[in-house]
Parts: C-alpha cells; structure tokens; sequence
C-alpha cells in the first residue's frame, strides 16, 4: 500500500512508524498544528503560516510586511489540507486505508514540497466504511477551525480549500494511474457528500469550480496582475 501510493505522486506518499511509539526527530506530533497558541503567539501553525508568508515573500522578491496575511494563512492551510487529502483519498481509491487521527500522525515543519508525514502501523486492506467522515471531523477540521480562529478566515473559503485538494487530489490519482480513475472520482465523491463540505455547489470532477477563492490573487504585487494568478479551479475565473 504505502508503495503504491507513494507511485501515485509526492503528495501521497507517507512514511510509517510502528503504532504507539515516536518516530525520531524531526518527526514531530501533527495534533500540534491545531493546538491553540501559546501567550506570545507562538504555536506549530502560526509558526508555520509565518514560514510560508516568509518564503512567498522571498520567492516575490518582497519583503514579507507586503504580503497578506490571511492570503499566506489560506496558502499554509491549503499545503496542510492538501497533503492529509491525498494519502487517505489513494488509499481509499486503492481499496485500503492508512490512519491519520492525529494522536497517531507525525510530521516534518518543512517548506519547499509536500510536507512530510508518517502514518503508524499497520496500514489497511479494506476501506473502513467511515473513513471520509473521519478523516474530514478527526484531523482537518481541527486543522481548519484553528486555522479560521487564528488568521480570522471564513469557512467558505477554508473548506473550499479543502474541496480543491480532494479534487486535485482525485484528478491526480486518475492521471497517474488511469484504472484507478473510478476508484479516485469515488473517493471524491465520498468526500464532497459530507455536511462539512455543502458549501460547494460543484461536484467533484474534471470540470470542478470551487465556491469560493483561496486568496491566492492576493499575493499579486497589484491588480493588474491579480488576475494572472487566479487558480484554475477558482470562482473567479468563472466565466
């Protein structure tokens, strides 16, 4: 299982670790991410939005104070939610499962590709009939709510965040491996048909619009530009 999700592509790939037991630094506990900061602000995400706020800085030759916050929040969000959507989504579509609760999860606060993580073991066979439900309550939501609470995003675009990785992810999946194309639409499928993710008014598919924007045109040094870097599935690319 883990090699053939790892054959799909970066963002499905994980490592493992035997359950109950703590990989060795730099693994560190993804429940981390949507613990409330400590008295000065500091905690795992908002260290982390910092980082990604610094690096688009960087890769705009900017200086970090010009670019948006809640854009660079939406941004580090987006990489978090994208990179839990796709192993469980492959997985899934795979016929299998791997355990991503957050009290068994670990990761790396790295920058520069997907970040990485490392699921305990052992890693399903069968596709628990739940999985969507928990993976979408256990672990993002927790990731987005905190997220919401501390960049004063809304849900709409924060789970439409969420909606666009699991359709980035499906239409992964499908052009890597075409057989698995139906198992992956369905996984998507599973996803988009729970309450958290009503919002979207498109189902999941090759043609897929999300209802909302990431804030991505935000980053754009001026209007002009802007519209440059809408995202391709964005709603105001919407014709």
């Amino acid at each position: 299982m883990l090699d053939s999700l790892a054959a799909l592509g970066p963002f499905f790939a994980v490592d493992a670790h035997p359950p109950g037991e703590a990989p060795a630094p730099p693994w560190r506990p993804f429940r981390e991410v949507a613990e409330r900061p400590g008295p000065l602000g500091k905690g795992a995400l908002p260290d982390r939005i910092a980082s990604v706020r610094a690096a688009l800085a960087t890769a705009g030759g900017r200086p970090a104070g010009e670019i948006d916050p809640r854009a660079a929040a939406s941004a580090a969000h987006l990489g978090l939610v994208a990179r839990l959507a796709a192993p469980a989504l492959g997985a899934a579509a795979l016929g299998g499962w791997v355990d991503l609760q957050p009290d068994g999860l670990w990761w790396q606060d790295t920058l520069g590709g997907p970040v990485p993580l490392s699921v305990p073991l052992p890693v399903g066979t069968v596709t628990p009939g739940d999985w969507a439900e928990r993976l979408l309550t256990g672990v993002i939501a927790p990731v987005t709510e905190a997220t919401s609470r501390l960049a004063a995003l809304s849900g709409q675009v924060l789970w439409g965040n969420v909606a666009s990785a699991v359709n980035a992810a499906a239409r992964q999946a499908a052009a890597s491996r075409p057989g698995l194309a139906d198992g992956a639409w369905e996984a998507a499928r599973a996803l988009f048909a729970s309450p958290w993710l009503s919002r979207e008014r498109h189902p999941a598919g090759v043609d897929y619009r999300r209802a909302s924007c990431c804030l991505y045109y935000r980053l754009a040094p001026d209007a002009r530009s802007a519209r440059a870097v809408i995202c391709g599935d964005c709603v105001l690319g919407a014709p």
